[in-house]
């Protein structure tokens, strides 16, 4: 189990999350929605345990696959350079990858459905490759929990529908942990047992999926209506009323 009891993030004078408690079971699907700015970046960082906690206590794993938001500082390393990187915790500090690795490695390419792009450089691919690389890299770590920032970002829908598929598919192997973040609350629907809501005015909700992501929830949430529509024999959808 992952805990966070009572905690909170300040930098400087400003309170980025506080008095905030959740509770993570083993071998769940979590996901994390909030508006832009509400601190969702660093609560997965204090879920992780990178963050350190400016009040309260977290308990949990320490060995964590962290795929963070894609950023601009491109490395010109291969593919799978980038991947076996996520080997280093069962390297050690001067250790050097050996073939057992590399064949992790290709194989959390595989899952991704990016082996063909093994050899390419990490800085050529788009920026949904460069994405999903990244997933195979915490994949690749062996580590039994994995957090994903907002992790669809940079997918086209295609891309999301099959990032959405490797989740599944790793909830199916009753391994994992899962927790990612989303601004496609649709995604939470789909494919995690529980989500969090970080409501804008510093409240957190957290609950099951269906029962969280209510039309009142999701439109206090975002500041805009937000329907929810049935779909026979599938998830329901969710369609944003734009003003």
């Amino acid at each position: 189990m992952l805990r966070l009891s009572d905690a909170g993030v300040r930098f400087g004078q400003r309170w980025i999350f506080r008095n905030l408690t959740l509770k993570i079971d083993d071998l769940t699907c979590i996901a994390l929605l909030g508006p832009n700015g509400r601190g969702k970046t660093t609560l997965l960082r204090a879920i992780a345990g990178f963050q350190l906690l400016s009040e309260g206590e977290r308990s949990g794993p320490l060995d964590v696959g962290y795929v963070p938001q894609l950023g601009g500082n491109l490395l010109s390393f291969s593919a799978i350079e980038m991947v076996v990187m996520g080997r280093s915790s069962a390297l050690g500090v001067f250790g050097s990858p050996r073939k057992q690795d590399y064949q992790i490695a290709h194989d959390a390419l595989a899952e991704v459905g990016l082996l063909s792009l093994a050899y390419q450089s990490f800085d050529r691919l788009s920026g949904g490759e460069r994405q999903l690389v990244l997933v195979a890299r915490a994949l690749a770590s062996g580590a039994t929990t994995i957090i994903l920032d907002e992790p669809a970002s940079a997918l086209d829908l295609a891309n999301q529908s099959r990032l959405l598929g490797i989740i599944r598919d790793l909830k199916k192997r009753s391994r994992f942990t899962l927790i990612f973040s989303t601004h496609v609350p649709q995604h939470a629907l789909q494919v995690a047992d529980e989500t969090v809501l970080m409501l804008p005015q510093g409240q957190t909700v957290q609950g099951r999926s269906a029962a969280v992501l209510t039309e009142t929830n999701m439109t206090e949430l975002y500041g805009i209506p937000v329907c929810r529509v049935p779909m026979p024999g599938q998830v329901d959808a969710v369609v944003p009323i734009f003003r």
